[in-house]
């Protein structure tokens, strides 16, 4: 949609629909030519089923006429997906393309941003994006939704298809709306204005559109050799637990439910460990730096002071962060190098442990004490400190000119190899990384 364009109008903010020959108001358009860039339609999504099931719509549209007639659809994402990470993709008779509809859990998700990478290829070409959605707070009021969502619209446009029902309440008496209300495929759509009471505009799912990049198969960077969001790096009693996101919940030690990545145990006490919530604090990275909030039942300290519930409060080097609040002495990490690729948390104790929280894709920079370690391309990196060489970690390789003593596992821990079922094997690798 795109505001009118007619130029002896051009006061007018309603919105028009592509191809219209005039606007809401009778207002002429002129007739364009502008080429329409290939696109993927996100439609379905429904900000209200916080920590339930979601189900959208993915639909390519503007491919290229020379575009071949199927095309394969393949998902990456850290959200738990309950669907093929590929699907066929076939053009229908008149040119559409027939959409693929993909299914992801926010169960145990707090609120924030999320990605899902998509990537479209066949005839030798690809072209990829990545679908960011919004995870609310669970008890999220739809007045905050739709403020997160449709902060910058002034006009709205509400549709319902496919069974799915669309409901406008607005009061006339806060000033005109320009609001198009449409339904099909058995769709239901209702539209109440009402000067005698408060208005609000709800919208039960959300649909916007991500552009497409095509790739230049000659600059394709190469796979990693192993693809990984969690690893870990052994240097005798040492562990180097590495994850890559954006997200980091930590939580107790449950060798047979896991519902965090940084699981924290009393190192003498198995009963303490209960002080410890499941999931205990969320770190969370966004473009003011890490943030740490308390998500538990216990609470905790940060420098001595407990900042509130679901407050979150900006890490800094050094900081000191307590579990619980309410027994001390349970678990203590301290914030021990903090740089914009790249979180590292620090636990004192036999064996000690480090937690590595790294951007994905973000190259590292700047003076930085600890080992390069970085996540690119699905997998973890090591940078040689003299030569700047980029090392791709796997298990079993041997790397020649870097100290012996370190090893790299495939997953967070390797000690306890049941905690983790997916992690695929347990080969150790060659020396990685200098001595501390």
């Amino acid at each position: 949609m795109h505001p009118c364009r007619d130029p002896e109008h051009p006061h007018c903010t309603v919105w028009v629909m592509p191809g219209a020959l005039e606007c809401a108001h009778g207002h002429p358009q002129p007739r364009t030519t502008e080429p329409v860039r290939p696109h993927l339609h996100v439609s379905g999504f429904d900000p209200r089923a916080a920590g339930g099931r979601h189900a959208i719509k993915l639909e390519p549209r503007g491919m290229p006429a020379d575009c071949p007639g199927g095309l394969m659809l393949t998902l990456r994402s850290p959200l738990p997906l309950h669907c093929a990470a590929r699907h066929q993709l076939a053009r229908g008779a008149h040119g559409q393309w027939c959409p693929a509809f993909i299914e992801f859990s926010s169960r145990g998700l707090e609120h924030g941003q999320h990605r899902i990478e998509v990537e479209l290829e066949g005839g030798g070409r690809s072209w990829i994006c990545s679908v960011v959605v919004l995870v609310p707070r669970a008890d999220a009021s739809l007045s905050e939704i739709h403020h997160a969502f449709l902060a910058n619209h002034k006009n709205v446009r509400v549709f319902a298809d496919e069974g799915s029902i669309a409901r406008v309440n607005a009061a006339a008496a806060t000033g005109s709306v320009d609001i198009d209300v449409s339904a099909r495929n058995a769709g239901i759509a209702r539209l109440e204005l009402d000067a005698t009471r408060a208005g609000s505009i709800s919208l039960p799912t959300i649909a916007w559109d991500e552009d497409l990049v095509e790739i230049d198969s000659a600059v394709v960077l190469p796979a990693h050799p192993y693809p990984a969001d969690a690893a870990c790096l052994l240097r005798g009693a040492r562990h180097e637990r590495l994850f890559a996101g954006d997200q980091l919940v930590i939580g107790r030690y449950d060798p047979a439910a896991p519902q965090a990545q940084v699981l924290l145990a009393h190192p003498d006490s198995g009963g303490l460990t209960r002080r410890i919530s499941a999931r205990h604090a969320l770190i969370r990275r966004d473009r003011d730096g890490y943030m740490i909030e308390d998500v538990s039942r216990y609470g905790i300290l940060v420098d001595g002071e407990w900042p509130g519930k679901a407050r979150p409060v900006a890490l800094r080097e050094g900081m000191h962060i307590e579990f619980t609040a309410s027994v001390p002495g349970i678990a203590a990490l301290e914030v021990c190098a903090l740089q914009p690729h790249a979180l590292v948390l620090e636990r004192a104790g036999a064996p000690s442990e480090r937690f590595w929280l790294l951007a994905p894709d973000l190259a590292p920079g700047g003076d930085f004490a600890l080992p390069l370690l970085f996540h690119r391309g699905g997998g973890f990196w090591l940078r040689e400190a003299g030569s700047g060489t980029d090392h791709a970690l796997e298990p079993g390789s041997h790397q020649s000119g870097l100290p012996m003593g370190i090893c790299f596992e495939g997953g967070p821990y390797p000690e306890t190899w049941n905690v983790r079922a997916r992690i695929p094997d347990r080969r150790r690798a060659g020396p990685l990384l200098p001595a501390a």
